[in-house]
């Protein structure tokens, strides 16, 4: 088979569209249909069935893009590690981790990341969806939980607590509840109980509500609870790592806690000594370290 034109099939089908598909590989839709009707002719079978609203994948078609997503995979892990055998740390680096973690812990404490490598560029990628390491949908992941694959490399970061937190301005006006009985009287703010990502903070939610709550509200993200509660709207199930950056907040009721969260970054075995990965590693490390540090020095004044 043509190399040209199953790169170019594979760009159509990951597009869905000839004209999309064009646009990235800077083609004109003409030439990029022209190649798929020649691959199409050259293994005798139709790939993709054409519809107004785009391009579907018949089941041959599907075959051939499970192969050429593998193909991507192992090309993207030839180029990583042809990279990272210079002595310079250079290149882009794909990061996924959560919404929450993403905006409020790691993102403003990537400024020490470019002083040290500023010709690292990072793909910042927050999103609840635990991506694929393997499949090489992201570099690197920060979860909430131990990754389950066996072929990756996992490294414990911390423990994160979910508590709550409010407001001065909030519990001026309305009080400071000493008892679950006490939050009758107020608003919470929370995830879903049922989202995946709140799943340790499930029996805290619970025991919450447990008092019958006044009125509720429900955020799908922790960045969402953090700004509602510090514009006085309520009492906000928050993860303890938001203390330091953000010393306003007030914990409320702190014999109210969940169990600890444990913090894990993961990346593929074979990005084992990437150069990249490992300055993004000892980075976060460093951070953490020094986040522990300045807990306990304020925990001890």
């Amino acid at each position: 088979m043509d190399w040209d034109k199953l790169r170019i099939f594979h760009s159509v089908a990951a597009a869905g569209s000839l004209t999309h598909a064009g646009d990235i590989l800077h083609l004109s839709q003409s030439a990029v249909s022209r190649q798929i009707r020649g691959l199409e002719e050259s293994l005798d079978v139709t790939l993709f069935h054409r519809h107004a609203r785009g391009l579907i994948l018949t089941e041959q078609g599907e075959l051939l893009f499970d192969a050429t997503k593998s193909m991507a995979t192992k090309l993207e892990a030839a180029e990583a590690r042809i990279r990272d055998s210079e002595d310079e740390v250079y290149g882009e680096l794909r990061v996924t981790t959560t919404i929450g973690f993403g905006t409020l812990w790691l993102a403003p404490r990537l400024a020490a990341l470019y002083d040290k490598y500023p010709d690292l560029k990072i793909d910042l990628m927050l999103e609840e969806r635990v991506l694929d390491l393997p499949m090489r949908e992201a570099d690197v992941a920060i979860r909430m939980k131990e990754p389950s694959q066996a072929d990756l490399v996992r490294r414990r970061l911390m423990n994160v607590t979910m508590k709550l937190y409010a407001s001065p301005k909030y519990l001026a006006a309305h009080g400071t509840p000493q008892t679950l009985e006490d939050l009758h009287n107020h608003r919470i703010i929370s995830q879903n109980s049922n989202a995946p990502q709140v799943r340790e903070s499930a029996a805290m939610i619970s025991r919450i509500f447990s008092a019958d709550i006044a009125t509720h509200l429900r955020v799908n993200n922790y960045f969402g609870i953090l700004q509602a509660v510090v514009h006085g709207l309520g009492i906000g199930v928050l993860p303890d790592y938001l203390t330091e950056d953000f010393p306003q907040l007030v914990e409320v009721m702190p014999e109210e806690s969940s169990s600890e969260v444990p913090v894990y970054l993961a990346y593929p075995e074979e990005l084992r000594h990437s150069k990249r990965v490992d300055a993004f590693k000892q980075f976060v490390l460093d951070e953490v370290i020094a986040y522990r540090k300045r807990l306990k020095e304020a925990q001890n004044q």
